[in-house]
């Protein structure tokens, strides 16, 4: 377990922030202290429960040491002892190092993979899924540039969602995902195969990637609806390009303005994404765990329609609670992927 003079200095950290914040401090410093007090908090919530668990056995064990008392310290002691794993379990996950990415909004994109049109009208379930997932978690959920095909389908979406703790839940949603049923255009009933790839990206803010406006080339362009007619008369789509990346991102709402502004909060985040993946990929280049990595690539999850069965390959979880899925319902496999990520982290540092 976790030394107990470590618990002592990070409580001890802990109030000497409390006592900072209360004497007056201010501008950046108190933004600064309000964080890390923020990301203590649950910490020491937990170090409190787990020392009272650990100072009530103590006790216990000494009443132990007394005839009339035994009894009821043998009851007690029993039910303390039960409920220390559970406890030392919890600690250690509070322990673990966080990601700074963790309570961030979230860019997502939604784009179809192989399947033609029924790729596309999978993308589109998905969106709605995240959608109505969105909503059961209080987030707000804005589509910020969408494509749609003929059929009601999607072309490629991206979407931002903002709330407590987004993309500490989400992050594990990129890469492709798999979709067995039968289309709605088949007219023999046979079950198709398709897919469509989600990334989730934390939303960068200015702080978190300087872009250098020399390394940025703008071009407008004239916007183009369905069937290559003009949404109207003016030059109002941006499209950036960031020329050390070769990043390029484009926006195509009616205000040319607006159209800026949403290509450098997609460019902001796809560049401070890219960033994240380098530094973790050197972090952890032994690491086996594909949980959480980002892999764009990686065939994640199948939804199986025919058999109403959600499958997560990462971690061989399968559901047979498919509408309920499709409905939003992803606490569940979002859970069972944050606890297999943990216990990967706590295998890698021993504890």
């Amino acid at each position: 377990m976790v030394p107990f003079d470590k618990l002592i200095q990070i409580t001890e950290r802990f109030q000497f922030l409390e006592a900072k914040m209360s004497s007056g401090a201010s501008g950046d410093q108190i933004v600064a202290l309000a964080r890390e007090y923020s990301d203590l908090k649950p910490v020491v919530e937990q170090i409190t429960e787990y020392r009272a668990l650990v100072d009530g056995i103590t006790e216990a064990e000494a009443m132990m040491r007394d005839p009339e008392m035994k009894a009821l310290a043998e009851d007690e002691l029993y039910a303390l002892r039960d409920r220390l794993p559970a406890a030392e379990q919890a600690l250690r996950v509070a322990l673990l190092p966080k990601d700074a990415a963790d309570m961030k909004p979230a860019m997502i994109e939604i784009r179809p993979g192989t399947g033609g049109d029924e790729a596309s009208l999978f993308a589109g379930d998905l969106l709605r899924m995240y959608q109505r997932y969105a909503e059961t978690r209080g987030w707000t959920f804005e589509i910020i540039e969408m494509s749609e095909t003929e059929l009601g389908g999607i072309k490629e979406v991206i979407a931002n969602i903002k709330g407590t703790g987004v993309f500490a839940r989400l992050k594990y949603e990129s890469g492709v995902h798999r979709v067995q049923r039968v289309p709605t255009t088949e007219s023999g009933g046979r079950i198709h195969t398709s897919a469509a790839t989600v990334a989730v990206l934390p939303e960068a803010e200015e702080v978190d990637i300087q872009i250098d406006a020399n390394d940025l080339r703008i071009d407008t362009m004239r916007a183009s609806g369905a069937g290559g007619q003009h949404v109207n008369t003016t030059d109002s789509a941006v499209r950036i390009t960031h020329i050390p990346s070769g990043l390029v991102v484009v926006s195509a709402e009616k205000s040319q303005h607006r159209n800026k502004e949403i290509a450098m909060q997609v460019l902001r985040s796809r560049l401070y994404d890219l960033e994240r993946s380098r530094v973790d990929g050197e972090r952890s280049a032994n690491r086996k765990s594909q949980v959480g990595s980002g892999d764009r690539s990686e065939r994640i999850r199948t939804y199986n329609f025919p058999q109403g069965r959600m499958t997560d390959h990462r971690i061989n979880l399968t559901l047979y609670k498919l509408d309920q899925v499709m409905q939003g319902d992803l606490d569940e496999v979002i859970d069972a992927l944050t606890a297999d990520d943990q216990a990967g982290m706590l295998a890698e540092m021993g504890v």
